[in-house]
């Protein structure tokens, strides 16, 4: 039986999909609960999660900062409000993981990985890649994080077309469709006690 689960979420773009997870679990179609959101940087989901209510805490870096003093300074913030994961919402910064956190760090990606992944290549980048590449499909990936960008077992993809005449603008909006149904999904397989990680693999029971 699913139970439910406490998250924390991160984004530093514009809180669509923190957003998504909210409705999902107002209208009961997810068993889990928001205890938490951080930014890593001023951005438009402060102003649009406060309106509705939730609570977000800026933990920035200073220019120059250490990845591993960031990640203490993070964890410092996050392990207190006990969440049993933490999903990346458009987290832009890589975020190093301590053992204890291994396999409770979730992130989205707007794309199929392997392909269109990796350091710099988020939002737009990402569907301007591949509309570069003409390739037929793209999708997005909700992956286990690890100390890599875009690395760590795949949990879930979702595919859509690539249509005749797609801008950038088009592909996102169909690519975000399918991000609202993807990272439930996988929440949904950690809620119902599915997944089973380790040594870099994942399987589903």
């Amino acid at each position: 039986m699913a139970r439910s689960l406490r998250i924390v979420a991160t984004a530093s773009g514009g809180g669509r999909t923190v957003g998504n997870l909210l409705d999902r679990i107002a209208a009961g179609a997810l068993a889990a609960e928001i205890v938490g959101v951080v930014t890593d940087r001023r951005c438009a989901a402060e102003e649009r999660l406060a309106a509705r209510g939730v609570a977000v805490e800026r933990v920035a870096a200073t220019p120059g900062m250490d990845p591993a003093d960031y990640a203490a300074r993070f964890w410092a913030r996050v392990a207190p409000l006990r969440p049993d994961l933490v999903c990346h919402c458009g987290f832009l910064r890589l975020l190093l993981i301590p053992p204890e956190w291994e396999n409770r760090v979730l992130n989205i990606h707007p794309g199929l990985l392997p392909r269109f992944g990796g350091k710099g290549m988020y939002g737009d980048r990402v569907h301007r890649a591949v509309l570069d590449a003409g390739v037929a499909e793209s999708g997005c990936t909700v992956h286990i994080a690890n100390n890599e960008y875009d690395k760590g077992p795949i949990l879930v993809q979702r595919r859509v077309p690539v249509l005749p005449g797609d801008t950038v603008e088009s592909l996102a909006a169909r690519v975000f469709e399918a991000e609202c149904e993807a990272y439930p999904e996988a929440i949904r397989l950690f809620a119902g006690g599915r997944v089973r990680a380790g040594n870099g693999k994942v399987s589903l029971s």
